[in-house]
């Protein structure tokens, strides 16, 4: 395997795994939040609010963003992979 294939497939899958862990963190930082959410119903018997009745998990965000993200941080880990091999190498 050329060394320009292998440098663009590394970068990909560094990518993959930065957005992954991103997505995945933001997933459990909202159900760690919900868990633990204790509502103060004693204090705000008085304060009448209209409550919203559904809860989304999730991302909403355009897929074009992910995709410009993802082939972004793609290009600066091989950015940084070329330049560590000419500094080590």
């Amino acid at each position: 395997m050329c060394a320009e294939l292998k440098t663009i497939i590394q970068s990909l899958v560094i990518s993959f795994a930065i957005h992954l862990i991103y997505i995945v963190g933001t997933m459990v930082v909202g159900y760690v939040k919900t868990r633990n959410y204790k509502p103060d119903i004693e204090n705000n018997w008085e304060n009448i609010k209209i409550l919203q009745n559904e809860v989304a998990f999730g991302v909403v965000g355009s897929p074009l963003f992910f995709l410009f993200t993802f082939i972004g941080v793609a290009l600066i880990c091989g950015l940084i992979i070329i330049s560590y091999g000419k500094i080590i190498g």
